[in-house]
């Protein structure tokens, strides 16, 4: 159990992250593949993501990567930096800019934990510019599979807790957002916000400020990092149905969505898989097409300016736009 213990001036310091952060999204789920007992909830999500890796011939290399990202112990600290929220390049940015003494330190404590490293941790230990970059093309290439086109029913349910805990906030204060949460995930009394850990551990702020951010791969329980002169981050699971991954694909089957009145289900389909980044093969397997037929939806989408792409080494990656978004949403965009 982690007791945070918070004065008035840490209350006065506490805030909601207003953003998903992709660098921590890319831990939960390798977390969530590496489980042995997969929650139930994401196990269709599991099954696609495996099937995509093995499609892509990533499943050897994100093995190796899921050696980094230990599920039921810390992880090295530079994989997640901070002040990255919704930003995907500036994550991986920063964690490559670590001090390579740094990221020396986190390995070698993660070693020491009997955790087998992957093959190639004495490069990144090492600083060696080109195993770096190979190491940010493999963390960019997972989120693209594995977090990118689930993007936009991770941000839905981001936004409904968030406007649940602003409700709080505003009826309650501080105290009645902390107050909010159900009590297998945070427990607010007499001055201490309790969450389950399995380390037993007493908090306090000291003058950082507390984010509390919410994840939608996060596991059933938070998870806090506390760093020395940086504010403490306590993530921790909004709610996700059952049928998450299913409910949007039977209303595109049923062409229930207004877009698909426009551009036909298939298309409204791939627009919807896009999300905010998605290559062409990745989009073929979500919608179940040919990579040729991928690729003339995203052409067409692109040319009606729903969609941008850009070529990112040997792939071409679809990002859906602010109107592609706006119309898929039933909304016309203001200009």
């Amino acid at each position: 159990m982690l007791r945070f213990h918070l004065t008035g001036e840490d209350l006065h310091r506490l805030r909601l992250a207003d953003r998903l952060d992709p660098m921590w999204e890319i831990a939960f789920t390798l977390h969530l593949l590496q489980n042995r007992e997969p929650d139930p909830v994401f196990a269709a999500w599991r099954q696609e993501v495996c099937a995509a890796l093995e499609s892509a011939e990533l499943t050897r290399a994100v093995r190796e990567l899921a050696r980094l990202y230990p599920p039921s112990e810390p992880f090295p600290d530079f994989l997640v930096p901070p002040g990255t929220a919704g930003d995907l390049d500036t994550g991986i940015d920063r964690v490559l800019a670590t001090p390579p003494a740094t990221i020396a330190a986190e390995l070698a404590r993660l070693a020491a934990g009997r955790r087998p490293l992957p093959s190639w941790a004495g490069i990144l230990a090492g600083g060696d510019a080109a195993g770096l970059q190979r190491f940010g093309r493999l963390l960019r290439a997972y989120h693209t599979i594995a977090v990118a086109p689930y993007a936009s029913r991770a941000a839905t349910a981001f936004e409904a807790d968030r406007a649940q805990r602003a409700e709080a906030m505003l009826s309650g204060g501080v105290r009645g957002l902390l107050g909010s949460f159900p009590a297998q995930l945070m427990c607010w009394r007499d001055d201490i916000l309790s969450t389950p850990c399995p380390v037993d551990a007493d908090i306090r702020a000291d003058g950082r400020s507390i984010v509390l951010a919410p994840s939608f791969f996060c596991g059933p329980h938070p998870f806090a990092v506390v760093r020395p002169g940086l504010p403490i981050v306590l993530t921790y699971p909004v709610a996700r149905p059952a049928d998450w991954l299913t409910r949007g694909r039977v209303a595109l089957d049923a062409s229930t969505i207004p877009l698909s009145r426009l551009v036909g289900s298939a298309r409204a389909a791939a627009l919807d898989a896009i999300g905010s980044g998605v290559n062409t093969s990745r989009l073929a397997a979500i919608i179940g097409v040919s990579m040729a037929t991928a690729s003339r939806h995203a052409s067409v989408l692109r040319e009606a300016g729903l969609v941008s792409s850009e070529r990112r080494g040997q792939s071409m990656v679809h990002v859906r736009t602010r109107l592609g978004t706006a119309l898929l949403n039933g909304r016309v965009p203001r200009i």
